[in-house]
């Protein structure tokens, strides 16, 4: 049984940073990807990052290139989403989610199997 527990978030001034954490488990292989997704109120869901476990290939929304990073703490066996120079658009529920195989060549096109409750990340002054 495959289950992916997130953690983090919080309140945070704009160009502030926060971490998210993911932690995945029940895969049978190393061969699985991890995707961060994020839902803003009244909006669509949408993915913002995604890590091949594999290799750590990784893939990243164009609203989010060049302030977030996603990478393993592999002491933590933990998928690590670093957000940076946070912008009050980045307000949202963020959901960690797993499955099978690698990230999307096109982000947008990542589809989960497995999901995180969510945990709500604020940027406000």
């Amino acid at each position: 049984q495959v289950q992916v527990v997130e953690s983090g978030g919080g309140s945070v001034q704009p160009g502030g940073s926060l971490s998210l954490s993911c932690a995945a488990s029940g895969f049978t292989s190393g061969y699985y990807a991890i995707g961060w997704f994020r839902q803003a109120l009244g909006k669509e869901r949408e993915v913002v990052a995604c890590l091949s476990n594999i290799d750590s290939t990784t893939g990243f929304a164009d609203s989010v290139k060049g302030r977030f990073t996603i990478a393993r703490d592999n002491n933590k066996s933990a998928v690590i989403l670093r957000m940076n120079n946070l912008k009050p658009e980045d307000t949202a529920t963020y959901y960690c989610a797993a499955r099978p195989g690698r990230c999307t060549a096109v982000l947008s096109s990542f589809r989960a199997d497995y999901w995180g409750k969510g945990t709500p990340v604020t940027v406000s002054s």
